[in-house]
């Protein structure tokens, strides 16, 4: 009975917080209140018994991910009112999406399984482990796709890099080799000049 009645009050919260993010005024508010999304919905993953889940959400998404955000947010120049009129004139059609959205998720979550909240909550055993048994389930079953996300993602971060470091003009790179084989008299230059009366 707790866990349920913690776990209707933390996805309210949850939906709250989801709420002010998009109607926020401020972006460091709206990054603050996504902040507080990340952490009640790690509380859930906890209360849904899937403790690697909760600590990867908070670890990942708001140690890194966030904090990125926050930067972003502070080191750009953001014309909040500009913002704001794509807001109020884009905002029927994202009502129509999410509705449309939300229907299509409780529609296939009721056809499937039925109301998830309406079963009880079973406590598993004391050694239970979920990061063990996610372990098991992505190095035996789905071994290849996990390589192949690993892979892609590798792709994608080499591909951001070289998208970065393409040659244009004006462009300082790094000779090391040049660095090494510098000589002093290629840098310094001694210049003899005599000595300045003060009049």
């Amino acid at each position: 009975m707790v866990p349920s009645v913690l776990f209707a009050i933390f996805a309210g919260v949850l939906v709250l917080s989801a709420l002010g993010v998009i109607i926020a005024r401020n972006p460091v508010h709206s990054a603050l209140l996504l902040i507080l999304c990340f952490f009640t919905s790690a509380v859930l993953w906890l209360l849904l018994e899937a403790e690697f889940l909760a600590l990867v959400l908070v670890l990942v998404y708001v140690g890194a991910v966030m904090v990125l955000f926050l930067f972003v947010i502070m080191m750009l120049d953001v014309n909040v009112t500009r913002m704001r009129e794509g807001f109020t004139r884009y905002a029927p059609l994202g009502a129509i999406v999410s509705g449309i959205i939300i229907l299509q998720l409780a529609g296939a979550i009721w056809l499937r399984s039925g109301l998830p909240a309406a079963e009880p909550l079973t406590p598993r055993e004391a050694g239970h482990s979920n990061t063990r048994e996610l372990g098991a389930v992505l190095y035996t079953e789905h071994v290849y796709a996990f390589e192949l996300a690993a892979f892609i993602l590798l792709l994608a971060i080499i591909a951001a890099i070289m998208l970065t470091l393409r040659q244009r003009p004006g462009l300082k790179v790094q000779d090391v080799s040049a660095q090494v084989k510098v000589q002093r008299k290629d840098r310094v230059r001694l210049v003899k000049m005599d000595a300045e009366k003060d009049s």
